[in-house]
Order: C-alpha cells, then sequence, then structure tokens
C-alpha cells in the first residue's frame, strides 16, 4: 500500500527525507508492513551508497566500505538461505551490535562529510574511527550469524550452536 509516509521512505532512498516518514506514519497511525521493511531498505540504501561514494574519492578507507557492504550481503543471503531450508520466515531484531554499527556507519559518513566541508583529508584525521567502525560491524556480522545458525538448529537443523549469552 502505497501511502504518505511509504512514499516519503521511497523518496528517502534517493535522500530527501530520513526522519519525516516514521513522524507521519505514528502521528496518522499509518503504519504498514510494507513501510516496516522499506524503512530499513532506505536506511541501508543511504548508508551504503554514502560510503561507496566516498571511497571513490578515496575519502573513506575502501576496506572499511567492504566490511559494511559485505556485513549486508551477507546477513541478505544468511536470511534467504534460512528461509529456503526452513521454509519459515526468522523474526530479524535489531541487536545491540547492529544498532551501534549503524550508529557509527552514520557518525562516520557525518564525520568524514564535515572533514570534506572543512577540507581536511578524512583518512588520515579519522583513522581511529574508521577502524571501530570496521570492528563493531564486523562483530555485528558474525552474531547476526551466530543468532541465524542458533535460530536453525532450533528449528530441527544442522549441528548445535553453543547457547552464549546472546
Amino acid at each position: 500500500m502505497l501511502n504518505i509516509p511509504n512514499f516519503l521512505t521511497l523518496l528517502r532512498i534517493v535522500a530527501i527525507t530520513d526522519s519525516l516518514d516514521g513522524a507521519i506514519a505514528r502521528i496518522t497511525n499509518t503504519r504498514t508492513t510494507l513501510g516496516a521493511y522499506m524503512d530499513p531498505l532506505a536506511d541501508k540504501m543511504l548508508i551504503l551508497s554514502g560510503f561507496v561514494a566516498l571511497a571513490l574519492i578515496d575519502s573513506v578507507p575502501r576496506w572499511l566500505t567492504v566490511v559494511v557492504i559485505s556485513r549486508d550481503v551477507i546477513i541478505l543471503v544468511g536470511y534467504l538461505s534460512l528461509f529456503l531450508l526452513t521454509q519459515q520466515l526468522m523474526e530479524i531484531r535489531p541487536s545491540v551490535f547492529s544498532k551501534a554499527a549503524t550508529f557509527l556507519h552514520l557518525a562516520t559518513l557525518a564525520a568524514v562529510l564535515l572533514s570534506l566541508w572543512r577540507a581536511a583529508p578524512a583518512v588520515r584525521h579519522l583513522g581511529a574511527l574508521f577502524g571501530i567502525t570496521g570492528a563493531i560491524t564486523a562483530i555485528s556480522g558474525f552474531h547476526y550469524i551466530f543468532r541465524g545458525l542458533r535460530w536453525y538448529q532450533q528449528k530441527g537443523g544442522g549441528a548445535a550452536v553453543p547457547a552464549a549469552g546472546v
């Protein structure tokens, strides 16, 4: 259903708005399943396109862009694989690692853009932020893999996965 919040989410994919769609959906009580899927997709498109664009002009390290993109590809392929193996949809809830990674992605993009605005070479001055962002992104990816394997094991497939406190 293409209502106003969903339309705004589509516009955000091309970077026109970010939070207006969610606010309108809550205020007007017009939340939809389509919007629930499109909202994080729009966020991902914004983050991924930002990293790719900044990597192409050598403002963020390419290795970091590869880590950010790889994490999302691995999550998507894993989710689709689990669905094909079980014919069941696994509920994906963001973890603390995922939320931290998203925050760091946005903080990194903002810091690099600020650095470019101030005409300072981003890569030299933001090395620690790049390292932390890469590490948390990788941890988040591994956490999703672990959760997926544990879910699959609970559905009766595969070998047991240790039940660590995650």
